[in-house]
């Protein structure tokens, strides 16, 4: 594997991390089609966990068996392919060294009543699987948000010395937010900066609006002129706010959706310097080829070409 000089560069800025953890960063951001360029786009399974079978996969069928989604990923030419213990279980054997894994430690589900997670896989799980990394959920805002950020540390320490490398998902909900405060900017650019300060190589937040949630937040804001008044703008503002752009920060897809309204928020991600995109229910609700179809564009917004 040839690494790139932009992958060395990005690299550069894990500077406590050791070789095992820098190679399993560089297999993830030098494979597929955006092999080199820094961008990934990587495919999240672990709406089943969260939602249930029915609502997750009755729309395309296939989709109700595991080895679809590695296949999905490798056809496609993503970067990674993330799901929990069972679904990377159920075909870590055919797919052994096919595309990098991550290996999703802990979920909620749909009949939960509180903002918290169980934790149901190890860093031995991942290491077993041939996982490039482990991948953890917290709820900044949550009553139990400590609670998640204190497994997060244990599990991230266990992993990066065994070399795996981290992926935070950084979702904020519960306690006093409000529900367009989750992806109000304010609130999303402090969820970005937590995950980077709890020391994940790979961030995962949702794009923001330009809702500001918090009263002491809007007063910075305002006083300093921080402009939010574009996507493009609020990313590049949730970049800064991850440690200047030192650490990778990758946006989620949302739920499904149409085809132009996602195409067109990837550009603005990719316009405000964002480092990927995370897609989900909007690839694999779809028939396998409109999905390799979407895929495929998304991959050449990242790459400038659409």
């Amino acid at each position: 594997m040839k690494i790139t000089q932009r992958v060395k560069k990005i690299l550069a800025n894990y500077e406590s991390d050791n070789p095992g953890t820098k190679a399993n960063i560089a297999r993830i951001l030098m494979t597929g089609k955006l092999a080199g360029t820094g961008k990934m786009v990587i495919l999240p399974v672990d709406q089943g966990f969260e939602h249930g079978p029915a609502r997750s996969f009755a729309k395309n069928a296939p989709a109700y068996d595991p080895h679809y989604h590695y296949q999905l990923a490798i056809d496609a030419g993503l970067n990674a392919y993330a799901a929990p213990l069972g679904m990377l279980e159920a075909g870590a054997d055919s797919y052994a060294g096919a595309i990098p894994t991550i290996l999703k430690l802990n979920s909620s589900n749909s009949h939960s009543t509180n903002k918290d997670q169980a934790v149901y896989g190890s860093v031995a799980d991942a290491l077993r699987l041939g996982c490039a990394a482990i991948r953890f959920t917290i709820y900044p805002g949550s009553e139990d948000q400590f609670e998640m950020m204190e497994e997060f540390r244990e599990l991230a320490e266990e992993a990066k010395a065994v070399g795996l490398a981290v992926v935070l998902w950084s979702y904020p909900r519960g306690g006093n937010l409000s529900k367009d405060g989750e992806t109000a900017i304010d609130v999303c650019a402090y969820a970005a900066h937590l995950a980077a300060e709890l020391g994940a190589h790979i961030i995962k937040v949702k794009p923001p609006t330009d809702h500001i949630e918090q009263d002491d937040a809007r007063k910075v804001y305002e006083a300093e002129g921080i402009d939010i008044g574009s996507l493009p703008k609020r990313i590049e503002h949730v970049m800064q706010s991850s440690f200047n752009g030192r650490r990778l920060v990758v946006f989620s897809g949302g739920s499904a959706r149409g085809t132009d309204g996602l195409l067109n928020e990837i550009r603005e991600i990719r316009d405000g310097g964002g480092s990927g995109s995370i897609i989900g229910r909007n690839s694999f609700q779809r028939p396998k080829e409109e999905a390799l179809e979407l895929l495929d564009t998304i991959i050449n917004i990242y790459k400038g070409k659409a």
